[in-house]
């Protein structure tokens, strides 16, 4: 399919954005399927032999298809009749580059992975010489790199005093090489924080999650910005139970959004540890164990959702995690926790968690090019050309979808490939 291998621009995210709108609708009873929530498979009835043949893989076939997605939609293939297809349509180019040159010593404390995304983040931005506001800054690390390596101005808006404090003593290191950078402590959803957004002016976001990101779109369209690139990250932390699209398209589209739907993207890791990794199993299989507790002890067969633990109560043993889980919810658990028989009854769900997740993780990458085409139209509805690809690779972070947006009175295309620093 040429379109996949082409910068997606123009008429070519519409087509692309009808396509997987018209196929994620047809599949929407395997992706809105909540393995975690219930005790058997979610197709037993619809599709009993799938879920014997999910039964049937062996642990080490079910992680070879885990990590290997094409193995996994031909295995699925008589059940799941489209994955080939979205597989297809969720392919996305590398888009343009520059090559940068950042001094020594500019990565001081920042994490390797991250140092990388920033550079692959940085060389995807044209090096010109206006001002750019860095929007959900942080401790503003991009900001610092495109002050230094492109001699720009920078403005890092961060609503956290801390970070902009640690930010600003960062960008003292290097401020002799450096344009000048400001931080500005506000909340990205104040009222305020619209007046950073200039007219015709540039804006930068890595990562900013959920509604941050879109309001720094609405006002940079509402503001007529002449640049605009961004990372999406973190779909599912909106102020709405259900997704309201931003484009027409979107809301004439077929697919519909809840909440929970738009955390399905965000199930695909690759940065942890093998300590993080199996700490999080952990949590996951004493949180499937309390959950076949609590539907005792409550004498109702529902889930329940837990909020976030503190990592350290996973050192203490499931009897204090349940403990603490039913304390949550105002439970009162027997004096005696038969750790063994709920510790086995939830290995078990985490079985079939496991291979569930292997149905509906065909549908991650989908969802969330669906999530940032209906962002593209949006800007194109506003008057903004769009170009829509890769930053980097998925080793590196699976959030690795970048936007560039520009208007064309504003002086050309986003893109470059010149040599800088």
């Amino acid at each position: 399919m040429n379109e996949a291998i082409t910068a997606l621009r123009g008429r070519a995210l519409e087509r692309r954005f009808q396509l997987l709108d018209s196929l994620l609708a047809a599949s929407a009873h395997w992706w809105r399927a909540r393995p975690f929530h219930q005790r058997g498979y979610c197709w037993q009835d619809s599709h009993p032999d799938l879920c014997a043949a999910l039964d049937r893989l062996a642990d080490s076939e079910l992680e070879h298809l885990q990590q290997n997605p094409i193995d996994a939609i031909r295995w699925l293939s008589p059940w799941v009749a489209d994955g080939r297809r979205l597989h297809e349509l969720s392919r996305l180019p590398r888009l343009s580059q520059r090559v940068i040159s950042p001094p020594e010593r500019l990565d001081h404390g920042i994490p390797g992975r991250k140092w990388q995304q920033l550079l692959a983040f940085a060389s995807s931005v044209a090096p010109v010489a206006e001002p750019v506001l860095e929007w959900c800054a942080g401790k503003g690390h991009l900001g610092r790199l495109l002050a230094v390596v492109d001699r720009r101005a920078v403005t890092s808006l961060e609503w956290q005093a801390q970070l902009c404090a640690e930010g600003a003593a960062l960008a003292q290191r290097f401020q002799h090489r450096a344009a000048p950078m400001h931080f500005a402590h506000c909340d990205a959803f104040a009222p305020e924080a619209a007046s950073w957004v200039k007219p015709g002016g540039h804006a930068v976001a890595l990562h900013a999650c959920g509604d941050l990101h879109t309001t720094l779109m609405r006002h940079w369209a509402e503001k007529g910005g002449a640049q605009l690139v961004l990372s999406p990250c973190c779909y599912h932390l909106i102020r709405t139970k259900e997704y309201v699209p931003m484009s027409s398209a979107g809301r004439n589209g077929q697919t519909r959004l809840g909440r929970e739907d738009l955390q399905l993207p965000l199930q695909e890791t690759v940065t942890a540890g093998a300590a993080v990794r199996r700490l999080r199993e952990r949590e996951l299989h004493w949180r499937l164990a309390f959950d076949e507790l609590q539907r005792q002890v409550r004498a109702e067969d529902s889930y329940l959702p837990v909020p976030n633990v503190r990592k350290s109560l996973l050192q203490e043993g499931f009897s204090a995690f349940a403990r603490w889980a039913g304390a949550q919810k105002k439970l009162v658990l027997p004096a005696a926790i038969d750790e063994a028989l709920y510790l086995q009854l939830g290995w078990q769900r985490l079985r079939r968690v496991r291979r569930m997740e292997l149905v509906t993780h065909v549908f991650r990458r989908p969802l969330e090019l669906w999530l940032v085409l209906d962002r593209a139209l949006f800007l194109q509805e506003c008057g903004a050309e769009v170009e829509l690809g890769e930053f980097c690779e998925r080793e590196l972070t699976p959030r690795n979808i970048l936007l560039r947006a520009w208007r064309a009175e504003a002086g050309g295309k986003e893109g470059t490939s010149d040599q800088a620093g």
